[in-house]
């Protein structure tokens, strides 16, 4: 059944908007040449998305020709304002950027030594004040990657014990300040995202992201698509029973499982027994940085092979299992842990991952770093105001 002529306005715009999203300005005539459209249609579409305000002419080119240059048109930019927040346990991090995603301002404060009132009002002030001075009096969308589980049905951060209580109380407190769509995600599920569209897997549309920070989870990618599971759990990799950690987890506590090899705290612990120290050096690192990521680094750059290869025995185990039930094909070692390993780490885990499975797969270091939880929030923001902005109902 052919479309009405009401879709098809709507299938050409939203193509044209996508084009212009990715490619950059063009001008009508490259349009037509993209969509395979008539120069009247094009004409159409171009004349209908300026009059919504979704686009404007942003220059001329610079060809030489007979008669006036092609006008280059372009997606308005301020159109929308959206925000990313990468909630921690002791700090919170935001960025303010326009529809296109160019970042307008960015900011952090640490919230450790405040009460759950406090620091939800320190969170929400951070997010005003950073907005304001990015020039954006209403944000669009906001997007926030939280520790913890995301109830799949409801879309919000579940009650947990091990989080503090003014994670929960955040969102509310956004969407009633700023009257903003709001949109929580679990922290490794937006480092995921974030390094399939911008860093270490974009050639891959099935993987399994580990993340390596203060603590560890893992991101399930199949076929382009984030696994989150029944109750939103998939990839709490922290509780998953392993050789070596003298213990089991339980439901309350991971202490017994891989997060007790693969954690911060742990890898700083084996560093030691190396020789390798994780204190501030005297040009002010760590700086935030977790300890394990900074022992990490400092093995890399001296050259410390027998804790790196120490290291990466246990992290065989982690991937090992996720391999052997999801066979990924492909492990990506996210978080700031990961990046600081660089291909140095990933190639040692890689190379005993082939000795504890037959399954072949490829390790890879995170080419984002911690820095992939916040980029991914932003980029969950920019796709739901863009699919809101760019629908049928958002043109004339």
């Amino acid at each position: 059944m052919p479309a009405s002529p009401r879709t098809a306005r709507a299938i050409n715009d939203r193509s044209a908007l996508r084009l212009l999203q990715e490619q950059g300005p063009l001008t009508a005539g490259q349009l037509r040449t993209l969509t395979g459209l008539s120069r009247p249609t094009v004409a159409d579409l171009v004349e209908r998305l300026q009059d919504s305000g979704l686009v404007h002419v942003v220059g001329e080119t610079g060809d030489r020709r007979r008669g006036p240059n092609a006008r280059l048109y372009g997606i308005v930019a301020g159109r929308a304002h959206l925000a990313g927040l990468d909630v921690r346990t002791g700090s919170v991090a935001v960025v303010v950027t326009d529809l296109l995603g160019a970042t307008l301002a960015e900011a952090s404060l640490p919230m450790e030594g405040h009460d759950n009132g406090a620091a939800v009002e320190r969170a929400v002030g951070l997010l005003e004040r950073t907005a304001a001075g990015a020039g954006a009096r209403r944000l669009h969308t906001v997007g926030v990657g939280a520790p913890g589980l995301i109830d799949p049905a409801t879309g919000e951060l579940r009650d947990s014990a091990s989080l503090p209580a003014w994670h929960r109380r955040l969102v509310p407190a956004l969407q009633e300040r700023l009257h903003a769509r709001v949109l929580v995600e679990n922290e490794t599920n937006l480092a995921a995202v974030a390094e399939l569209r911008e860093g270490a897997a974009r050639d891959r549309d099935t993987f399994v992201l580990l993340w390596l920070g203060h603590g560890v989870g893992a991101a399930v990618l199949l076929d382009g698509r984030l696994r989150r599971g029944a109750s939103g759990g998939a990839g709490e990799i922290g509780f998953l029973p392993v050789p070596g950690t003298g213990g089991l987890p339980s439901a309350t506590d991971c202490g017994g499982g891989f997060h007790a090899l693969a954690g911060s705290a742990a890898i700083a612990s084996l560093a030691e027994e190396y020789g390798i120290g994780t204190d501030a050096g005297p040009d002010g690192e760590p700086g935030g940085e977790p300890p394990g990521a900074v022992a990490v680094r400092r093995a890399v750059a001296t050259g410390a092979g027998g804790f790196l290869d120490a290291l990466a025995g246990r992290l065989a185990l982690g991937a090992a299992a996720v391999g052997a039930v999801l066979d990924p094909g492909c492990v990506v070692l996210g978080g700031e842990t990961g990046h600081a390993g660089g291909p140095a780490l990933a190639a040692r885990v890689e190379e005993r991952l082939a000795a504890l499975s037959p399954l072949r797969t490829e390790v890879r270091a995170g080419a984002l770093g911690g820095a992939a939880v916040l980029r991914g929030a932003l980029l969950t923001a920019r796709d739901a105001a863009q699919d809101e902005l760019f629908s049928p109902a958002a043109t004339p």
